[in-house]
């Protein structure tokens, strides 16, 4: 069996003293010191699932949810959808997410697109759950939240580690700080978007939906939308489409002050 290099150099070490319990003390340090440096350094995700990337296809699973069991990718179907997760039921800045959510949701039917929550906890405490939220802020949650005490769907994402096991409910808010993920998808199961939250910052679904605005209207026509573009503003001609194709497309021409940018009204 070979042994790392780190874990050989402090053995070595150790094996130079000459055997007082405090030389020996000192390179058993070392040896857990190195030990610790090479998971770090050479596992950085030690038996886990990277985090997911835009254009990766968001990961199929099963799984129990406030409205009955689903596997995701055929509760998709033809649709965009946007999973949106929490570190835990009854946390404060989470219940405001989730009656927002539930206040704008025919914003997203109007949009074709699913909302689905995740929570690292049971079914039985999400109901708990909808009930203080409905109460709070005047909507319950009207699409269905994951159930995730297992930590399955939130180790498949990369939000957890994968060594995460035990009890969910012995676990803190803090425990589970890194699941606070927005992941737009659609229709071909591809991640469009993902925005990451640290607990004390309550997540902007109105820019939601203004992304998912952007990101239908891309799909549609080869463009993309400047900074801070809301719909029915003007556009830009995707690089990828050149100068005598955007002529066919755009007969009236088009704004350049720069070549590299050709502005032009948003496509109907």
């Amino acid at each position: 069996m070979s042994i790392p290099v780190g874990s050989a150099v402090a053995l070595t070490f150790a094996l130079h003293f000459d055997g007082s319990v405090k030389e020996i003390a000192a390179a058993f340090a070392m040896l857990t010191f190195a030990r610790a440096f090479e998971r770090n350094l050479l596992q950085p995700n030690r038996g886990g699932k990277e985090s997911m990337k835009i254009g990766d296809t968001a990961p199929d699973f099963e799984a129990e949810t406030s409205q009955g069991r689903i596997r995701f990718h055929d509760w998709i179907g033809d649709s965009w959808v946007i999973l949106f997760s929490h570190p835990k039921d009854f946390t404060p800045v989470c219940t405001t997410e989730l009656g927002y959510m539930a206040k704008i949701k025919p914003e997203f039917d109007r949009r074709n697109v699913k909302i689905i929550g995740l929570s690292v906890d049971s079914t039985g405490d999400h109901q708990g759950w909808a009930k203080d939220i409905e109460e709070t802020q005047g909507h319950a949650p009207n699409y269905p939240i994951i159930a995730d005490a297992d930590f399955k769907v939130s180790k498949l994402y990369g939000m957890l580690p994968a060594d995460v096991a035990g009890d969910a409910k012995k676990r803190t808010p803090g425990d589970n700080a890194t699941v606070r993920n927005v992941y737009v998808i659609g229709p071909d199961k591809k991640i469009k978007l993902i925005l990451v939250y640290p607990m004390t910052t309550g997540r902007n679904f109105d820019e939601v939906v203004r992304v998912i605005d952007s990101l239908q209207l891309t799909a549609k026509y080869q463009v993309a939308t400047p900074v801070n573009w809301k719909p029915g503003e003007d556009v830009i001609i995707a690089g990828s489409v050149s100068d005598d194709e955007a002529k066919r497309r755009y007969p009236k021409g088009w704004k350049s002050p720069k070549p590299y940018i050709r502005i032009v009204p948003q496509p109907q």
